[in-house]
């Protein structure tokens, strides 16, 4: 057999595994999609419970929980009516999740501006790991948003433009579920420092874990390297923070992680988070 051959084998193995591994999920899948959604009130109440249970004695704490150890309690509490929520800046929020709820839904805002790379990033997550992907994206193609509305509005109004292709297209997919798993991180900015591992989040009505929330960009990208897990080339380019294109510029060693987006506006989310 040529290492090319080899390579196809091997390529098809890979595959076949993953569309048995599919199936083997599929019926869990099905079972809990087909249990009645919880009331807000409800999932509030598991929020609460979550965050009095996993925070120890306070945020950031020697006693708080391990990011394993809370997705283990979403994943028994709500199982499949769980997704991940993925910039694919890396897809190490995937993975850890994936490991206890494989085949997991995970989506990502194909906003019309990205990097070609982070299409890159969702195609090879998408073809490698146990894991659903779900493009989110705005009613409104980017040339019709530019006849609507002007183009590069971006450049004129960022937060108008990232409501509409952005925050309500999550919001819209997330009314579906009854947790969302994020990647966000304390050491990315400083309007981030205090974000709990599990909270309830108010706006979107479901609850909201950042399994995450404690580790360092060292660590994630440790991580992503023991287990291979897929990251962004440009994460290695001077890109700690990815978002759109036209929004996103490098930041210099020892910047702000998040300074590059929307660099010289006054703003630093896109409302995802807020």
């Amino acid at each position: 057999m040529t290492a090319l051959e080899q390579a196809r084998a091997e390529a098809l193995k890979r595959e076949q595994e993953r569309a048995a591994s599919r199936e083997r999920h599929a019926p869990q899948r099905a079972q809990d999609w087909e249990r009645p959604k919880r009331s807000v009130d409800e999932l509030r109440a598991l929020a609460e419970e979550g965050a009095a249970r996993f925070s120890g004695s306070g945020i950031g704490a020697a006693d708080e929980a391990s990011f394993d150890e809370v997705i283990a309690w979403a994943a028994d509490t709500f199982g499949y009516r769980s997704t991940v929520a993925c910039s694919m800046a890396d897809a190490v929020l995937p993975h850890v999740v994936a490991q206890q709820l494989p085949w997991v839904d995970v989506l990502f805002l194909e906003t019309g501006y990205h990097f070609p790379e982070t299409i890159g990033t969702r195609d090879a997550v998408s073809t490698t790991m146990d894991v659903t992907i779900v493009d989110v994206s705005s009613p409104h193609s980017v040339a019709e948003q530019d006849a609507l509305y002007g183009k590069d509005l971006w450049s004129r109004n960022p937060a108008q433009c990232c409501a509409m292709r952005k925050v309500q297209p999550l919001t819209d997919a997330l009314s579906q579920y009854e947790v969302w798993f994020t990647g966000v991180r304390r050491d990315e900015a400083p309007t981030r420092t205090e974000t709990p591992l599990v909270t309830f989040d108010e706006k979107n009505g479901l609850v909201k874990i950042n399994p995450l929330a404690a580790w360092s960009f060292e660590e994630l990208l440790g991580y992503a390297a023991a287990y291979n897990v897929v990251i962004n080339p440009l994460l290695n380019q001077g890109y700690p923070s990815i978002g759109c294109l036209p929004c996103t510029k490098k930041v210099a060693p020892g910047e702000d992680p998040r300074s590059g987006r929307w660099a010289g506006l006054d703003k630093t989310e896109c409302g995802l988070h807020t």
